[in-house]
């Protein structure tokens, strides 16, 4: 079952690709159109050379990933992984203080169920397009953390993360809708960003760049009216939750 799950999150990453070249287009589920996301290309620096400290850095931090695969904290990474169906409660439901899923808050999966590719895949595909940066995994020679993954993940650019855009994107969001909980919200997205580079998918720099680029996306959606609009309704459901 898991395969199936991590197959249907490929398919859709694989599709959206369709809408690269129609910058007037908005895919089904986003709230953006591709020309209203922040440029990736253009917003983030190149990824380290080879030769410089910050690829010393992202080393390290690969290093730092594998000392951690046969821990509980790897097995969060491996989990973090996959966006299955009810990812979002997986991930966040302990840090947001409720259970978020589509029967007790409707409003708020839709929410970020129609904001997540808008993250993950139209604002950093024009970097990844660009410079198709090899995985580590690839890099080194090594297997991750994720083998089901890794078919996918050898021809998709590393840089910049999009899985920790989504995470990051999803955290800045759920913190505005219960700010009680900003601090393990935003500590659980950041986690979620570092399972990344545990699972062997990333460098630290496609994961802190991927955090640059979601706080992008989120200031876009803010002046975004359809985004605005179920943002409310997603805030007035919490309310209610709080109330029960």
């Amino acid at each position: 079952m898991k395969k199936i799950i991590s197959f249907l999150f490929v398919a859709a990453i694989s599709s959206s690709a369709l809408f690269a070249q129609d910058h007037s287009t908005k895919p089904n589920n986003y709230f953006l159109k591709y020309s209203e996301t922040p440029n990736s290309l253009k917003l983030l620096p190149p990824p380290p050379a080879e030769s410089s400290a910050r690829f010393a850095y992202d080393k390290e931090q690969y290093e730092w990933g594998k000392s951690l695969r046969n821990t509980d904290r790897g097995q969060m990474a491996v989990s973090d992984a996959t966006l299955g169906t009810n990812w979002l409660n997986e991930v966040f439901g302990e840090a947001f203080g409720y259970t978020i899923t589509p029967q007790t808050a409707p409003e708020i999966c839709r929410l970020i169920e129609n904001m997540r590719q808008d993250a993950g895949d139209l604002a950093t595909r024009e970097a990844k397009n660009h410079y198709m940066r090899t995985r580590p995994f690839v890099y080194w020679g090594e297997p991750t953390a994720t083998p089901d993954h890794e078919g996918f993940l050898r021809t998709n650019g590393s840089y910049p993360s999009g899985h920790t855009a989504i995470g990051w994107a999803t955290a800045l969001v759920l913190a505005e809708i219960n700010p009680e909980r900003a601090t393990e919200i935003l500590q659980r997205g950041f986690e979620f960003g570092q399972s990344r580079v545990i699972v062997g998918a990333h460098y630290q720099s496609d994961v802190d760049m991927g955090r640059v680029v979601a706080a992008g996306v989120v200031a876009s959606l803010h002046s975004n009216k359809d985004f605005e609009k179920q943002l409310k309704k997603a805030k007035k459901e919490f309310k209610r939750i709080k109330k029960n």
